[in-house]
């Protein structure tokens, strides 16, 4: 039986070719800021209320630009069980702040790839690729 795909979205904010990342409480694993997509919502609606409940930042999901999208092993998930990440590039002025289920946020680049789980090394490679980030 084929485990139907975890469908997630989730925000590239990029400052100075650095991405924003973070860790959940009482874990090492660097990850986007995102997560899965409720039902009757869009992949940008689900990145804006993933940022806001995570790292709190507000946007809206209108102004998010679709950057690609990653297919690969979910984390933490049975062999065969696939990621569809959507990533959005989102800007803001604001700085983000950690939230009750996130334990820090970090401003990472290719060399922080050994923290990430394989969506979030795939994520590096491709803004690394269009050369956003270091």
């Amino acid at each position: 039986m084929t485990l139907p795909p975890l469908l997630v979205s989730a925000v590239a904010l990029v400052r100075d070719r650095r991405v924003l990342m973070v860790t959940a409480r009482g874990r090492d694993v660097h990850y986007m800021p995102g997560g899965k997509i409720d039902a009757g919502e869009t992949a940008a609606q689900a990145a804006a209320r993933e940022a806001r409940e995570e790292v709190s930042l507000v946007f809206d999901p209108a102004e998010l630009v679709e950057l690609f999208e990653v297919r690969t092993q979910a984390h933490g998930e049975p062999d065969g069980r696939m990621v569809h990440m959507t990533v959005f590039r989102a800007q803001t002025a604001a700085e983000p702040e950690p939230s009750a289920e996130v334990g820090a946020i970090h401003w990472v680049t290719t060399a922080d790839a050994d923290r990430c789980p394989p969506a979030g090394r795939a994520v590096l490679e491709r803004l690394a690729a269009l050369d956003l980030i270091d």
